[in-house]
């Protein structure tokens, strides 16, 4: 069912970054030599051991108000704390990462543009940004005819690659296919499909679908509604006359507070239907309110009780920075680890040069806070651990089966019979 990481990943030999530690130790000497010395750095500037004068421009680009900043807020913050710790530790080639933030404001065009803009005019190295594929859709092209890079963090739909985006959340044989099979496994034979209307849910439930047909079996339903939509009355209506076994949901926003909260109101709770969400997480579930969604499934490939060393490390960061109450969740963790991979594969270039950085990136490998991630030397999406999950009364998520090895990003299905075609019915 899934590719093993090593069967590519042992082709993959990484530079060493001797040459890298060498020529910043001659180039210290020979700035010793000349008596040459840098600014002190004033009070509130470059942490210690970051030169002042040596400063790179980075991007951040959420949805920092509108339906959309439910979930994105939480993930510039994780990105700015990464960005903080690696200016602690001495930056990145020695030099202090400096973060321009820009609001997507849940409008398309609005990312669009506000990406020409971080690349245009601030002359950024790289983005960390976007949620909604709308958003990511949207800033594609902008990305490609300016030759800049886009860390992108959040799960989607697959059936793309862009040479100028690296894909640190899930594709589809990551969260939706092995949360269907799942399902499957565990009895569920009708499925209602309920999404907002744009290209994620429409486009994963078509895979969705498909992947279903490959079962013999069809939804009993399906269901699309505006972001930011709150009047889910009809559609309970319908979900309770169709009689499904399981609700696949890919709302995004905050229309999924308003969902839970009116589907508890009808008297439906978990035990009577499960609903297995994709673009629910911690920080969402705190927004909706965990009596309203106790008891359901998510799929994900990271929750904050994950167990690793390195998310004990991060949660506590997480927690020190922003507040004893914040959670982090999935799309925080890639954003999160995002940087990091950034930040090796510029130290592995020696340079922030796109095309130098896309080409050290292969292969490289970062223990994140959710386990081992490593980026595809061809499809530039990383290989991780998927994550079902359950949502407990306090508001956290209990893993209730995990995949036994990092998967292998396969974003165009090719591994999958059922599949066969797909690409052709999306644009």
């Amino acid at each position: 069912m899934f590719q093993s990481v090593s069967t590519w990943l042992s082709s993959i030999r990484r530079n060493s970054a001797a040459t890298l530690a060498l020529l910043l130790a001659l180039t210290t000497a020979l700035t010793l030599a000349c008596g040459s010395s840098a600014p002190a750095a004033p009070s509130g500037g470059a942490p210690a051991g970051v030169p002042a004068a040596g400063t790179i421009k980075v991007g951040v680009l959420h949805s920092l108000s509108g339906t959309m900043s439910i979930s994105e807020t939480a993930v510039r913050d994780a990105t700015l704390l990464a960005i903080d710790e690696i200016n602690a530790s001495g930056g990145v080639l020695g030099k202090k990462l400096v973060p321009t933030i820009e609001d997507g404001a849940s409008d398309w065009p609005t990312f669009a543009e506000k990406a020409k803009k971080l690349l245009t005019s601030d002359k950024v190295a790289v983005v960390f940004g976007c949620w909604t594929s709308a958003s990511r859709k949207a800033v594609l092209p902008v990305f490609e005819s300016n030759k800049g890079l886009l860390f992108y963090p959040v799960q989607y739909e697959g059936l793309e690659t862009s040479p100028n985006i690296f894909y640190t959340g899930a594709t589809t044989n990551q969260q939706i296919v092995p949360a269907v099979e799942y399902l499957l496994k565990e009895g569920k034979k009708s499925f209602f499909l309920l999404g907002s209307d744009y290209v994620f849910p429409r486009t994963s439930n078509l895979i969705i679908n498909k992947q279903l047909a490959g079962s013999g079996m069809k939804a009993v339903g399906e269901e699309y509604t505006p972001l930011g939509h709150t009047e889910y009355s009809t559609v309970i209506s319908k979900i309770k006359a169709a009689k499904p076994d399981v609700v696949f949901n890919t709302l995004n926003g905050d229309s999924n507070v308003a969902f839970f909260k009116q589907l508890k109101d009808a008297g439906i709770t978990a035990k009577d239907l499960p609903v297995l969400s994709v673009s629910v997480a911690e920080e969402e579930v705190r927004g909706i309110g965990p009596s309203n969604i106790e008891g359901h499934l998510v799929a994900w490939n990271y929750y904050q009780t994950t167990k690793t060393p390195e998310n004990t490390k991060f949660v506590a960061a997480y927690k020190a920075k922003y507040g004893a109450n914040r959670v982090t969740d999935d799309p925080i963790e890639a954003g999160y680890f995002g940087v990091y991979l950034w930040k090796m594969a510029v130290e592995k270039a020696g340079s922030t040069d796109v095309a130098k950085v896309k080409e050290a990136a292969k292969g490289i490998q970062f223990n994140a806070p959710g386990g081992p991630v490593t980026i595809h030397p061809t499809n530039q999406h990383v290989a991780k651990t998927v994550r079902i999950g359950k949502v407990r009364a306090d508001g956290l998520i209990d893993e209730i089966w995990a995949s036994p090895a990092p998967v292998v990003p396969d974003p165009y299905l090719d591994s999958y019979t059922w599949a066969a075609g797909i690409r052709n019915q999306v644009q």
